[in-house]
């Protein structure tokens, strides 16, 4: 948004119409691809998961459940990330004018609950198994759990291919790294029960699935919390961001800046931009979205730019109710001579 128009001319407004509409299909041609992946990595982890859990019951081993209990999470979570990279991709209308992005970071975030839950599940299991530990065929662990490290890497392999940016793909892809670590685990107890004889070992490598699965359900849960609480994204510091656009030639003062997240990957950004008045407002607006553009990747910019009026006024004189801190640079001459 600029705050004056001086005739700025349709044709722009148009153009940026029609770059917004093409990048808008070119998303939905590559979130179609991603989920082809994750439907091929989907369909390996169905498929073990069905005999892991058949092994397991067979095996009396609470290792290779856990591990089956994982797989499970992990189907969903690629199956929702295939269910939300659909729905993400409707447009804005009616009262939802951002669109559906954020139903990536919703899922994200119940797939991490799911997780977290699960896992404290195993960890009360593996305590009793740990006190009271059944026996479990040591062999059978062995078998399974080499199988599953191959599958694993199958998927995890196939899920990577899709787009990592979606909080989505990245859980999806984080459970299936966890898997082959627990797998390996697994496979290391069922070695354990064979040399040894010592079952515990069963419940110990549960302990350490249930471990990974914890890890992960709470980095999910934290990042989609940060998605919905607007905070900017990781790596990005609003305050830096303002004192850079403050520094660019004719600007004056830069206040109520906002940096946040749409969706995993997509940022977004507003600011109240005072221009010195020897400055044209949209030649500043420009100059100001390139910039964010290229040093950090924003493309999702409303500026709202003014001219600093006759008496030369600060941000709060300008705007009474500013949020967050007030971004100024050093006057220009033009500027002190307009007060």
């Amino acid at each position: 948004m600029i705050g004056h128009d001086h005739g700025r001319p349709a044709s722009r407004q148009d153009g940026a119409a029609r770059t917004m509409i093409g990048h808008d299909h070119a998303g939905r041609g590559a979130g179609a691809t991603d989920r082809r992946w994750l439907l091929a990595a989907l369909a390996v982890i169905a498929a073990f998961m069905v005999g892991e859990v058949i092994a397991g019951l067979l095996a009396h081993s609470l290792a290779l459940l856990s591990d089956a209990g994982h797989l499970l999470t992990d189907a969903t979570a690629l199956l929702v990330a295939v269910i939300a990279s659909r729905i993400a991709e409707r447009p804005a209308r009616g009262a939802y004018t951002y669109g559906f992005a954020r139903v990536d970071a919703l899922s994200g975030q119940a797939n991490g609950i799911t997780l977290v839950l699960l896992a404290a599940w195993f960890v009360v299991e593996a305590i009793r198994r740990l006190i009271n530990p059944p026996d479990a065929a040591g062999g059978v662990i062995v078998v399974v759990a080499a199988i599953g490290v191959g599958m694993n890497i199958l998927a995890t392999m196939l899920a990577r291919k899709a787009d990592r940016r979606s909080l989505n793909v990245r859980g999806a892809v984080a459970h299936l790294v966890n898997d082959l670590w627990a797998f390996v685990a697994t496979l290391v107890a069922g070695i354990v029960i064979m040399a040894s004889g010592w079952t515990r070992a069963d419940a110990v490598a549960s302990l350490v699935v249930a471990a990974l699965m914890i890890i992960t359900g709470a980095g999910l849960i934290r990042d989609a919390g940060r998605i919905f609480l607007e905070a900017a994204p990781a790596g990005l510091d609003p305050m830096v961001i303002g004192a850079q656009l403050a520094a660019v030639g004719g600007v004056a003062q830069v206040h109520d800046l906002h940096v946040w997240e749409l969706a995993a990957g997509e940022t977004a950004m507003s600011a109240h931009v005072l221009v010195d008045r020897a400055d044209d407002c949209h030649v500043i607006g420009d100059v100001l979205r390139d910039q964010l553009a290229q040093d950090y990747g924003i493309e999702h910019v409303t500026l709202q730019v003014d001219h600093v009026d006759h008496r030369g006024s600060s941000a709060d004189e300008h705007c009474a109710d500013a949020h967050g801190p007030v971004h100024t640079t050093t006057p220009t001459t033009e500027t002190a001579r307009s007060g």
